[in-house]
């Protein structure tokens, strides 16, 4: 979605205008579903983050400045969400089969993963790795807006995003864990 539309569906949503809610998720429920699941690790959980997503989006529309980055906003909130949830529930975070998304940017992030399972691989990352490659590639974030959310330095952001596609390769080389 871009940047205009967007805006005219917040436009729509501050109107009172369901519409808008309508077309954002349309647009953005699998990312949001995706970013989430990847930091809860619970299906059901994520479901509920996701679903609840989109009803403070509904009543925070107001607060967004037009002429912003609206996928570094959304990415922002769910994210926040995910850890207000995980700070909640006091645990850590379980090591569960992970759907797999489909991808759909065609670049080297596609080329890596194309032969192996997504699950497979992401699984070889550690967290803040798989996390700024769910942003880069499914998100379609720069990086700086990667390091906006996650408040980290950018070069740290980048070299997280190297770190996991250098890793992701030597998984489809090797087919096996990849240490480190």
């Amino acid at each position: 979605m871009e940047e205009k539309e967007f805006e005219a569906c917040v436009r729509q949503i501050q109107a009172g205008e369901k519409d808008g809610l309508k077309r954002i998720y349309q647009a953005y429920a699998g990312l949001i579903y995706t970013v989430v699941y990847d930091m809860v690790r619970q299906r059901e959980d994520a479901q509920d983050i996701a679903s609840d997503f989109f009803i403070r989006l509904w009543e925070k529309a107001d607060t967004y400045r037009f002429g912003g980055k609206h996928r570094a906003w959304l990415l922002t909130i769910a994210r926040n969400m995910a850890i207000d949830f995980l700070r909640k529930q006091k645990r850590e975070l379980p090591m569960e089969e992970l759907d797999t998304p489909k991808l759909q940017r065609e670049d080297i992030a596609d080329e890596v993963v194309e032969s192996i399972s997504f699950r497979e691989a992401m699984e070889q990352l550690k967290f803040n790795e798989r996390e700024v490659l769910n942003l880069k590639i499914l998100g379609q974030l720069t990086f700086r807006e990667i390091a906006g959310i996650l408040g980290k330095p950018q070069g740290t952001v980048s070299w997280l995003y190297r770190q996991g596609i250098e890793k992701l390769r030597r998984y489809q080389k090797n087919g096996q864990e990849v240490q480190g």
